[in-house]
């Protein structure tokens, strides 16, 4: 940005505070532009709350971040989310809820959605970005101008479509400004505030870093920098080791180039910054630099597209669920159509950059306190048509982001540790009962890869064997499926399942395959499991030929609910997906960690994947790189890389991928058998009762002992 725009943007701003100043004063009894009481204070509030990020700006600008204290920063944290934390939230414009019955149904949901975008400015003001908080500060006062103007000239509010098209026109005006920051974010290294806090941090112990960010920092996030500062620096290199060597070996093993690439986006939780330092160091090494993106409420950047960098804590999880739908406001043809031509136009622009970017590296966390959110009636959704919009949305976006990032030249890496939260959940509850766990769960994270390649490779031996395979579950789950998989045409050479090792899929501990989807049928059922964060309870899928025919889970009270809570997050909408995998899971050992500390359910689908069998629907593993050979350390290639729905992708691309692709798990408690049925009828167990069956893999079951 030139110092001409610059200015002409401080001036925009200087225009924009002055009249949010004045909203108060016109807002008295007797003025003109006075609007009914409970219009009058949403517009107060709106006002002030944008003025306070304006200050925030402006302190971060003259060095405030260096001056203040810890005790001070964290004042000023909560004083910017306590509107939308849980005590204050049930009358808060945040809740759609509190909005209607404030404002009434016409305007509640708009207006509370609009409190939303507006709330996006913390992030914005902490990123020194001005002109993001001019074009939100002009949009309250263009809604704020269409309510005065018709009350103060027709006595009565506006119509809803008037305030609409102006929500409408700020997302389509906006549009190419928010592709171009979210897409140089994504692939340039310059100018990445999380890389440049964490270059600057001197003392880990000193928490004051984690206020840099502007996300919302709760106890859980202080605590585990605290924890990682006390870790001894061999227990951080190990940590940092295993995650940026799972990323080097996945490209060795699938035999891409990484010297071609340049750029690798880090993701992690808040706190953990002591282990990622020593990995950005091990990442140089590799002649990679860190693109570490910031997490936003903005609706004018797609979250589906342009996935966060890093998490802070979350004050109310509940209002990150109202809000997931607000796109309904503006989503049509019109919209999509705009959205990718800026998302091609910023990807042009940045192609060089987008050649380089060598893929994700993710640490994930675990033991957040279990959400079971509300679904709120006043809250915004999207109609049938809506779903259908975003569904050819995310594919056709994808599309585009796939011709700039090639997928058979990128690769990624995903770890996950648990947080000070889960000690709530442990029968130890202390700081030494986590210090217990974790450690734990390091040594899960650092299993003997060799090991398991062995013992995998006996029940691929079995497996390739198998025309199909039967899984059935025991006691109360409902499990019953067949699941057909490839046929060899020369075994000698080729395989149908993958030995997955510690790489890109830490830890250690499945075998995979891609099905046949043609006779695959049956019922997977799971009592309990957790996936993207929300909990599913009885979770039932039938599946037809391998696609899915039916759908319930055991949330809520009605049937209706309960299948738009599957469809939305874990069909992402679609009307149906297909069985994109078929794994076992090896990893006895983390079974038995959560068993032993009684946090089963808490474990991450990173690790709980590997503690059973699991079925993924969506897309398959090898999405977008069906036509790379991969091959298994043995040697023989593993065929199994696509399915029927995946064949679509050189007549018709649209049809043959949905971009997405989620794991259940059903877990060794509640698993009866798994048999390998060869073409001749004949049957051999490689579960059986829960334990594995075949000779050699016996010391899978040693833990359960």
């Amino acid at each position: 940005m030139t110092e001409l725009e610059e200015d002409l943007i401080f001036e925009r701003w200087l225009l924009a505070t002055t009249r949010l100043m004045e909203i108060k004063a016109e807002q008295k009894e007797g003025s003109a532009l006075k609007l009914p009481q409970e219009y009058s204070e949403y517009f107060i509030q709106m006002a002030e709350f944008l003025l306070m990020v304006g200050d925030t700006w402006e302190a971060i600008s003259q060095g405030g971040l260096d001056k203040a204290t810890a005790e001070q920063l964290k004042e000023h944290n909560h004083m910017l989310y306590a509107d939308i934390m849980s005590d204050k939230y049930e009358n808060s414009y945040a809740n759609p809820d509190a909005a209607c019955r404030r404002l009434g149904e016409d305007f509640g949901s708009l207006l509370s959605s609009l409190y939303y975008e507006l709330r996006s400015c913390i992030g914005f003001a902490f990123e020194q970005d001005q002109e993001e908080l001019v074009i939100r500060a002009e949009l309250l006062l263009e809604i704020y101008g269409i309510f005065t103007d018709s009350y103060s000239e027709l006595s009565k509010l506006p119509k809803v479509d008037a305030v609409k098209e102006a929500y409408y026109w700020f997302v389509s005006d906006y549009s190419d400004i928010a592709a171009e920051k979210r897409i140089r974010e994504m692939v340039e290294p310059e100018g990445c505030l999380a890389a440049k806090i964490i270059e600057e941090i001197k003392d880990f112990s000193d928490i004051r870093f984690l206020y840099r960010y502007g996300s919302y920092i709760s106890d859980n996030e202080i605590e585990t920098a605290r924890f990682m500062a006390s870790l001894p620096e061999e227990k951080i290199a190990t940590m940092a080791d295993t995650y940026t060597e799972g990323y080097r070996i996945g490209f060795e093993m699938t035999g891409k180039d990484l010297s071609i690439k340049s750029t690798v986006d880090v993701r992690y939780p808040l706190g953990f910054e002591r282990m990622i330092a020593r990995a950005i160091k091990n990442f140089e090494k590799m002649g990679l630099k860190p693109v570490i993106r910031r997490p936003g409420e903005s609706l004018l950047y797609n979250p589906s597209l342009y996935r966060i960098g890093f998490v802070g804590g979350d004050p109310n999880r509940q209002y990150a669920f109202d809000h997931k739908d607000d796109k309904a406001l503006f989503m049509d043809k019109n919209y999509v159509n705009r959205m990718l031509e800026v998302t091609e136009t910023a990807f042009e622009e940045y192609k060089k950059q987008a050649k380089e970017y060598a893929g994700p590296a993710v640490v994930e966390s675990f033991g957040e306190k279990d959400f079971d959110p509300v679904n709120k009636k006043t809250a915004l959704h999207f109609s049938d048509e809506q779903n259908k919009l975003l569904v050819d949305y995310r594919t056709r976006a994808g599309q585009i982001q796939r011709k700039y990032i090639i997928e058979e030249e990128r690769s990624f890496t995903i770890i996950a540790f648990p947080v000070p939260e889960i000690k709530e959940a442990l029968p130890n509850k202390t700081e030494e009962g986590y210090a217990e766990f974790f450690e734990e769960i390091i040594k899960v994270n650092t299993l003997d890869y060799k090991l398991y390649q062995g013992i995998q490779q006996k029940i691929i031996d079995v497996l390739d064997k198998a025309e199909y395979v039967e899984v059935t579950g025991k006691g109360d789950n409902r499990t019953n499926i067949r699941v057909h998989v490839w046929q060899l045409e020369n075994p000698e050479k080729e395989t149908k399942f993958e030995n997955c090792v510690a790489d890109v899929n830490i830890p250690v501990g499945e075998v995979f395959t891609s099905p046949v989807l043609k006779g695959t049928d049956g019922v997977l059922h799971v009592s309990k499991v957790f996936l993207n964060g929300l909990e599913f309870r009885n979770l039932e899928l039938h599946f037809k030929d391998g696609m899915i025919e039916s759908i319930t889970c055991g949330n809520y009270d009605t049937e209706e609910e309960n299948k738009a809570y599957v469809s939305e997050n874990i069909l992402f909408r679609h009307p149906t997906l297909p069985i994109g995998e078929f794994a076992i899971g090896t990893n006895t050992t983390a079974y038995m960690v959560g068993q032993k500390y009684g946090v089963e359910s808490k474990l991450p689908i990173l690790i709980a994947e590997k503690t059973g069998p699991h079925f993924a629907v969506g897309d398959t593993c090898y999405s977008h790189a069906e036509d790379i050979k991969v091959y298994n350390p043995d040697g023989k290639e593993i065929v199994s890389r696509t399915n029927e729905v995946a064949e679509l992708r050189h007549s018709n691309p649209a049809k043959a991928y949905f971009n997405c692709h989620t794991d259940i798990t059903i877990p060794y408690s509640e698993l009866g058998d798994i048999v390998a049925v060869a073409a001749d009828g004949s049957r051999e167990y490689v579960i059986r009762d829960g334990r594995f069956a075949i000779a050699g893999t016996e010391e899978l079951n040693s833990v359960f002992e």
